[in-house]
């Protein structure tokens, strides 16, 4: 068995939703900056996304839709992937930002709050905190 297969088919389809939100925000103001590249390819590897996929969701951005995430620990976890895709390029522009705005009530965050975690989350980003330092800076 490789193992690819140890992970059930919703496991690598929510990590295909996960990238292509990933995606969407490099896609945000139309260019995909090298830095973005780096990283999206960066992540591809990490989420077990293989080359031909990120090509086809590149394409079909609009097949793959918000998955939020059971737990707590993994909305944040996607957060922080999310946060640092928008200063990938070390600029988080208006477009980036509305995305973000989409992207955080879709992880399950309240409307209401999604003002303030995009601030928070920008603030760890620009202040250098790792995933661990990120999540425990909500809790």
């Amino acid at each position: 068995m490789s193992f690819s297969n140890l992970y059930s088919s919703g496991f690598k389809q929510r990590n295909r939703d996960h990238f292509a939100s990933i995606v969407r925000i490099a896609l945000s103001d139309g260019v995909i900056s090298k830095e973005e590249e780096a990283f999206i390819n960066r992540t591809a590897i990490n989420l077990e996304i293989e080359e031909q996929e990120v090509e086809t969701i590149k394409a079909n951005l609009d097949n793959y839709p918000i998955n939020p995430p059971s737990t707590e620990q993994r909305r944040l976890e996607r957060l922080y992937d999310l946060a640092r895709m928008v200063f990938a390029d070390k600029i988080a522009d208006q477009a980036e930002k509305k995305i973000m705005n989409r992207l955080i009530i879709g992880l399950g965050f309240p409307h209401e709050e999604a003002e303030d975690v995009i601030n928070h989350s920008f603030e760890q980003i620009q202040k250098g905190s790792d995933e661990d330092e990120f999540i425990a800076s909500f809790k």
